[in-house]
């Protein structure tokens, strides 16, 4: 097996671990003596539908509707599967929303909430808030995205420029609440996977208007205007940490990235070499990120601490981009050009970083894989990969090396995956 393959086959295994057609079954609750109404969003929410239809007693009623990024659908029989905007909201994600708070609202104590919650479903579950707008939603967000804002940040806001998330969804039923979770952020606390519809939250009004200040963020008037009234009491704020109305809540956290990275560990340990976990929650500016790998790759590389090669080191969690040139290019392939200028061809070593999604960033790709030539290759085309970086052009300089890696939607999201091997020189 050749270094690429091998890197392919260590993400493939990382994606499988969150697979959501293998693990949703032993989530799954006993049903009840009412009926079931399946609800959810992210870029998951297809295919954990699925599972549940594929695994629901036949005889006990079941019915729901989930959200999913366009591309991201699956043919299902009992659970109504919508497709909406990512990562931008858009009018069909609210018009979901809004269907499926008022199913929730009609659900009784002998029902069951079954909340299939993902990656995504932040701007996929987009129900404004009363007097906001899908428009100013979208305005807000893309601004917070191109600013670099860490996710915990911008979930801060979005959870109170909504009707639905920061535990409102959950807080709406009178039915008893089992959310089954795939994490997608580092730490994998629950009120910040999807901005926490099912989850108490912690965040307030007043953290929501210190993020829009600290990442300089010109709002919409209609959403400074909102968060300043919350601030001020005339809007209910989130159910908070002990609140009564989440009193019957149960989440369950099924698939984590550092699950998915042991995945990975086990598959080059069968290949022969070596894997340590460096964290599941990396977070940060994905160069910045990728000078610190760097920093230790060497150190292995050239003195064989605190590993001896071959070694692989994997990572998980989320990094940023902020975005500044004309380029195209997600986080995983930024970070995987930063590494490269870093390692500076340093012999024996190779890498992939990839979102376990199947798309990075809002590009076709996963994200790609750098080898030990590849910089030497850039340089024989006639690509400087600095100017690449500065333009936010990874995905160009990685698909002039025909290093793209291509997948297509996994319907599964536990985060970046990252792998460097490094092999005696």
């Amino acid at each position: 097996m050749d270094e690429k393959d091998l890197l392919l086959r260590s993400f493939q295994a990382a994606v499988a671990a969150a697979d959501p057609l293998k693990i949703v079954p032993e989530g799954l609750p006993a049903p009840p003596r009412g009926r079931t109404l399946v609800v959810g969003a992210g870029k998951a929410a297809a295919a954990m539908a699925l599972a549940v239809e594929q695994h629901w007693p036949a005889s006990a009623p079941l019915s729901g509707l989930v959200i999913t990024r366009y591309g991201h659908g699956l043919v299902t029989r009992r659970i109504q599967v919508l497709e909406a905007g990512h990562p931008l909201p858009d009018e069909a994600g609210a018009a979901a929303a809004r269907d499926m708070l008022r199913r929730v609202q009609e659900l009784g104590p002998e029902d069951l909430l079954l909340a299939l919650i993902s990656g995504g479903g932040s701007a996929l579950l987009s129900l404004p808030a009363n007097g906001l707008s899908t428009a100013d939603l979208k305005s807000v967000t893309r601004d917070l995205l191109l600013s670099g804002a860490p996710i915990q940040d911008i979930n801060t806001v979005r959870k109170h420029v909504s009707a639905i998330q920061g535990g409102r969804l959950a807080a709406s039923s009178r039915a008893p609440v089992v959310a089954l979770i795939i994490s997608d952020v580092a730490g994998d606390d629950a009120t910040h996977i999807a901005s926490g519809p099912c989850t108490a939250d912690p965040s307030t009004y007043g953290d929501a208007l210190d993020v829009l200040e600290r990442h300089r963020i010109e709002a919409p008037r209609a959403i400074r205007d909102h968060l300043e009234r919350g601030l001020r009491g005339e809007y209910a704020e989130t159910p908070k940490p002990g609140d009564a109305a989440l009193a019957a809540v149960e989440n369950r956290l099924i698939a984590t990235a550092h699950r998915s990275l042991q995945a990975a560990v086990a598959l080059f340990e069968a290949n022969g070499i070596p894997a340590a976990i460096l964290s599941d929650s990396v977070t940060g500016e994905a160069a910045e990120v990728a000078k610190v790998h760097a920093a230790i790759a060497r150190q292995v590389a050239l003195h064989g601490e605190p590993w001896k090669a071959p070694v692989a080191l994997l990572s998980g969690g989320e990094c940023t981009v902020t975005v500044r040139g004309p380029g195209r290019g997600g986080r995983c392939s930024a970070f995987l050009l930063a590494l490269g200028i870093e390692l500076h061809a340093l012999p024996g070593v190779s890498a992939i970083a990839c979102d376990t999604d199947g798309i990075d960033g809002t590009e076709d790709n996963a994200g790609a894989i750098l080898l030990p030539d590849s910089l030497a290759r850039a340089a024989a085309a006639g690509i400087a990969p600095a100017a690449a970086l500065r333009d936010n052009d990874s995905y160009g300089f990685f698909e002039k090396l025909s290093d793209l890696v291509v997948i297509g939607p996994t319907r599964t999201n536990v985060n970046d995956y990252r792998a460097i091997v490094i092999r005696p020189s």
